[in-house]
């Protein structure tokens, strides 16, 4: 039988896979599987359809439904740039911190229920693991893995989203969509501006949506709910933009993602809809100068929001471990969002300041890294 690791163990064995998103986990999921089949634990993969990677998930206990779900991501991001003190894949002890990338986000937890898993196989208790890929390019692969989950292990219920949260009970997040939109215009001399159509230019209207709701949902009196999150409304935003091929050239493309983070309860079909109404009223401006021309939408992301449940199991289990009664909402997105929707109760709760994530010289701190572990104990000795 395998040796039991210790939670420093398996987080300092986790980060030394750099499973940035857009390389393989494979690696790192073999080894998480092997260790598991060392325990006696059968884990179960979802492959991604056109990538080498793999979300990993597995049931521990009797087989029966209502298991607590504690669920990670296994990617990361980049280190490209950053100037880091350390070594980003060697878990670095210093000053009461943990250094490495992932210790916040979220390998740190995924270590800690790793460990709680294994204690409660041996323990005879049910326990669920959930283990996904590519969570930080648009939490994508989470809603396949759900999928995969349904008929190989028995129905979760409460599930545990273990991002950095200090181990707060968060009940509630923006949700978000992003569109990848790409203007393709028509090229002449710009001094015949009339008789071309500049896909900057057409591209800046598109644009010019976010700032007009932006504008909006600023002077609008946010709803009790919406009211708990900063900022307390549905915000819109484009953060890049390419185009153009000179200065003196009508473009003839134009590229830029515009995304939108939605407060729960907002209507976020109705949000999409209103972006592809407004770029379609460009488009057809757009082709009555030239047939050629057009604007081409690919979905990037779609991320729901979380709800605050009301009598929530995922947050009644949350704050019954950890004493707080606080009410704790966050405006990014998480995977707990995806868990609800797929009719799971859902909370977040993880050690860890978000503030690190995706920082150079990322951390979490030593005492929180514990308070984690003292979580993990607490959870498996109320496993029924």
């Amino acid at each position: 039988m395998t040796t039991r690791l210790s939670p420093l163990e398996l987080m300092t064995k986790l980060i030394s896979f750099p499973t940035v998103s857009r390389d393989t986990n494979l690696p790192l999921v073999d080894w998480v599987e092997d260790y598991l089949n060392g325990h006696g634990i059968t884990a179960h993969r979802y492959y991604h359809l056109e990538q080498p990677k793999a979300a990993l998930f597995a049931h521990v206990g009797p087989d029966v439904e209502g298991a607590v779900v504690l669920s990670g991501h296994t990617d990361v991001v980049p280190v490209d740039g950053q100037p880091w003190d350390t070594d980003p894949f060697v878990v670095t002890e210093l000053d009461g911190k943990y250094f490495g990338r992932g210790t916040c986000d979220m390998k740190g937890f995924d270590a800690l229920a790793i460990w709680a898993l294994v204690e409660a196989h041996h323990a005879g208790k049910p326990l669920q693991l959930a283990l996904s890929f590519d969570e930080e390019v648009g939490c994508l692969g989470a809603p396949p893995m759900i999928e995969a989950m349904q008929g190989v292990v028995p129905k979760g219920g409460a599930v545990i989203v273990g991002e950095p949260s200090m181990m707060k009970a968060v009940t509630g997040h923006k949700g978000g969509q992003g569109f990848d939109t790409h203007v393709i215009g028509f090229e002449v001399h710009s001094s015949l501006l009339p008789t071309g159509v500049s896909a900057i230019l057409e591209g800046a209207k598109i644009i010019n949506f976010a700032n007009t709701c932006n504008a909006a949902n600023t002077a609008a009196t946010p709803s009790p709910l919406a009211a708990m999150f900063d900022p307390p409304f549905t915000t819109w935003h484009v953060g890049q933009i390419t185009g153009g091929t000179a200065h003196n050239i009508t473009a003839k493309s134009c590229r830029f993602s515009m995304d939108f983070r939605a407060v729960p309860g907002d209507d976020v079909a109705a949000l999409k809809q209103s972006y592809l109404t407004h770029v379609a009223k460009i488009e057809r401006g757009m082709q009555a100068i030239h047939p050629d021309t057009r604007i081409e939408i690919d979905a990037r992301f779609d991320v729901p929001p979380l709800k605050p449940e009301e009598d929530g199991e995922a947050e009644a289990l949350v704050r019954g471990i950890t004493g707080d009664n606080g009410a704790h909402v966050v405006s990014y997105g998480t995977e707990a969002g995806q868990f609800q929707a797929a009719g799971y109760s859902a909370v977040v709760c993880g050690p860890g300041d978000i503030a690190q994530a995706h920082q150079p010289n990322e951390f979490i701190t030593v005492q929180q890294f514990e308070a984690g572990h003292s979580f993990m104990r607490d959870l498996v000795a109320r496993l029924g």
